[in-house]
């Protein structure tokens, strides 16, 4: 696809990307902001909008880089990057666009790369159409960074497989309808070695939620502990090859590295957008505080940030969709983008004063969702152990 500059008046704009890519992150950049979220008051209480989920569906966003025949968009890995941060930027409710995220890389990626014809014509297009949540459950108690060391079991039976074991942290599970469970199937295998992927619909016996947990930031994504009790699941459930999950898991991550910090790059645009309107009108010391320059160095630092993290972003969709590995890059943007979003935020509050931290204007709240990008997904410590590895350090 030829690329060209594209340039417009609108503060939303993306510049560097193909004029049709430019176009369709101003049609949802613009759906976005239209969405009234009421973000504040269920941050408050912890509840997810179903609502807002599926107005989103219904503009193509929970089947992006799905096949078009079965009902995905179909879309490059780059324009998939861009529709995620016009949503972040439009839409302020940061748990709803986390919860996306998550239902994305965790199962319509890995159903669209390893499942059978069966399992995509069952569960795809209820997925790409937002009928249907999705997530994946693999983080245990005593294995979060080192997922591999999952203590879940599969035990080979007539017909199928018996899981025990327990998951936690995992994101969309109380309002999930499919849940791809990860669990060892190979008694003596140890780390990524041995280990299934399962398919199991919500309601299945021995398969049980536990309720949402309360947690610092993203209230409105519903995250929630999976208990498995002698939970039967068919021998078709299986997701790829049996003891090959790690690879499914992988794939997931590629993908989830990779994308998820783009919505994060446009809520700091947001966020920047309105220190910069505040900087203009607030009137200190007989001048506008944008005049002083405490205030406008940490604007122009925001500006710095949003521009480097979406050319980061950006450049592993550009190998990803180009056919190369992208784990140093993913590696590098996320862990950049990620702390570069908590320091956005944190100076957005400092530029607001005393009103910044009043829960009314909403940046305290950004603030608080920001800084879970520094662990899901992958620590920063453990992104920077990627990045030393693939230095040969």
């Amino acid at each position: 696809m030829t690329r060209a500059a594209v340039r417009a008046n609108s503060p939303a704009t993306v510049e560097w990307v193909a004029p049709e890519q430019a176009e369709f992150y101003e049609h949802v950049a613009r759906f976005a902001r239209d969405l009234q979220s009421d973000a504040s008051e269920r941050d408050r209480t912890g509840s997810f909008s179903r609502e807002l989920w599926d107005r989103c569906a219904a503009l193509g966003i929970q089947g992006l880089p799905a096949p078009v025949e079965f009902g995905g968009q179909g879309a490059d890995v780059v324009t998939t990057m861009l529709a995620l941060e016009a949503l972040g930027y439009g839409c302020d409710d940061n748990g709803l666009v986390f919860s996306i995220n998550a239902h994305l890389w965790t199962s319509v990626v890995p159903l669209m790369s390893f499942g059978t014809d069966e399992q995509r014509a069952r569960w795809l297009p209820n997925l790409c159409s937002g009928r249907a949540i999705g997530c994946h459950a693999i983080t245990e108690p005593e294995a979060g960074s080192d997922a591999f060391a999952l203590a879940t079991r599969a035990r080979k039976v007539e017909g199928g497989f018996v899981l025990n074991g327990r998951k936690t942290f995992i994101t969309n599970a109380p309002i999930a309808d499919l849940l791809i469970v990860f669990a060892r199937t190979t008694e003596n295998a140890a780390g990524p070695f041995g280990i299934t992927a399962f398919l199991i619909p919500a309601g299945t016996e021995g398969l049980v939620v536990g309720p949402p947990m309360d947690k610092m930031g993203l209230r409105t994504s519903p995250m929630a502990e999976v208990i498995l009790e002698d939970c039967f699941v068919p021998a078709d459930a299986v997701v790829g090859s049996l003891g090959r999950g790690a690879k499914v898991f992988q794939t997931s991550m590629r993908w989830e590295r990779a994308c998820i910090m783009a919505s994060q790059v446009g809520a700091m645009r947001r966020t920047m957008e309105r220190c910069i309107a505040y900087a203009r009108e607030r009137r200190q010391f007989g001048q506008a505080i944008g005049k002083f320059e405490s205030v406008a160095d940490k604007i122009a630092n925001m500006k710095i940030a949003v521009d480097a993290s979406r050319a980061l972003v950006l450049r592993v969709g550009w190998l990803m969709d180009n056919g190369h590995g992208t784990d140093l890059e993913a590696a590098v943007a996320k862990t950049f983008v990620s702390e570069a979003g908590v320091r956005v935020h944190t100076d957005a509050v400092q530029v607001h004063g005393g009103y910044g931290y009043m829960t009314e204007l909403g940046l305290e709240r950004a603030l608080r969702d920001s800084l879970g990008g520094t662990i899901y997904s992958g620590t920063s410590e453990i992104q920077r152990r990627i990045i030393a590895g693939a230095l040969g350090l």
